[in-house]
């Protein structure tokens, strides 16, 4: 199925990249940078789950790598919602292109093919979610990456000179036969070509039909925190208007699942150090000795 997708105006493809640091993603990498400070802020796992912790008011973006040599659609979405349409999100709604080895910061939610409004951390009454009526999932980072489905090669009939032809005809006439005209497909094929377009009809119906892994971790998305929080949870503004300029593509997905799910979900550091996502250092305090002259043997000293 194609389906117009929004893509990059300037593709950084080269194979040069190293792997970034706190990257998550197997067919990409995708880190969440604080714009401020150009850092890559460090991913946390706890119990099979990816954090990063961010501060209430800093810009920040999703950087994303694909992988691959071939080309990839990243389906991004921020609490929630398709950071380019602004639709409650789903696998199958409109994404990213990323051309093979290609790096690019998602920045903000698009407003159109030239604009962006910043993703900003706060609270969870002023994101964008929130504002909207969606509050339910806020604090996570979501992008589906499709790899892309590639047309089968076609094989061509040689081609049929009319030297040839000239030549078949004056023989069929010099012989007193009719010229044969070309044979009419034959049932037998016809039947078995209709055939397999409705099995891959059917395959791909039973496809999107049949649980799978990603529907299993979809139904655990929604799992409450389990400790209450010290500070409010994060969620990400509707910023200001910045300059992001991209065109359109088609995209045809190799399969309706996507092929891989990647998930990171955010708070501030205080929720993160309650909740024992992060662990901060244990500073050993001096002791205090309540007779700091005991043990230390003295005599009377000389007069001055």
């Amino acid at each position: 199925m194609k389906t117009t997708l929004l893509a990059f105006s300037l593709a950084l493809a080269t194979a040069a990249f190293t792997l970034p640091a706190h990257a998550v993603g197997s067919l990409a990498d995708v880190t969440v940078i604080d714009r401020h400070s150009g850092a890559t802020l460090p991913v946390y796992r706890h119990r099979g789950e990816y954090w990063v912790a961010g501060q209430y008011g800093a810009k920040y973006s999703i950087m994303v790598r694909n992988r691959l040599g071939e080309r990839v659609l990243a389906v991004t979405t921020v609490d929630g919602v398709n950071v380019l349409s602004g639709e409650t999100a789903a696998w199958e709604q409109t994404g990213y292109v990323f051309s093979p080895w290609q790096q690019y910061a998602v920045t903000g939610w698009r407003k159109s093919s030239s604009e962006v409004a910043a993703f900003e951390f706060s609270g969870v009454g002023n994101s964008y979610a929130g504002r909207t009526g969606r509050p339910g999932n806020v604090g996570v980072i979501g992008v589906a990456l499709f790899r892309e489905r590639l047309p089968e090669p076609v094989a061509q009939a040689p081609a049929y000179s009319r030297r040839e032809e000239s030549r078949n005809d004056f023989d069929g006439r010099l012989r007193g036969a009719p010229v044969p005209s070309p044979a009419p497909a034959s049932p037998s094929a016809a039947g078995s070509a209709g055939l397999a377009d409705r099995s891959a009809s059917e395959s791909s119906a039973q496809a999107e039909r049949a649980p799978s892994s990603a529907d299993s971790l979809a139904k655990s998305y929604n799992t409450p925190p389990a400790a209450p929080r010290p500070a409010p949870q994060l969620g990400t503004a509707h910023g200001q208007r910045e300059t992001s300029v991209v065109s359109h593509t088609s995209f045809a997905r190799l399969q309706a699942q996507p092929n891989e799910i990647i998930r990171i979900r955010y708070d501030s550091r205080e929720n993160l150090v309650a909740a024992g996502i992060i662990r901060e250092p244990v500073v050993q305090l001096p002791v205090p000795n309540p007779f700091p002259q005991s043990g230390n043997t003295t005599y009377v000293p000389d007069p001055y």
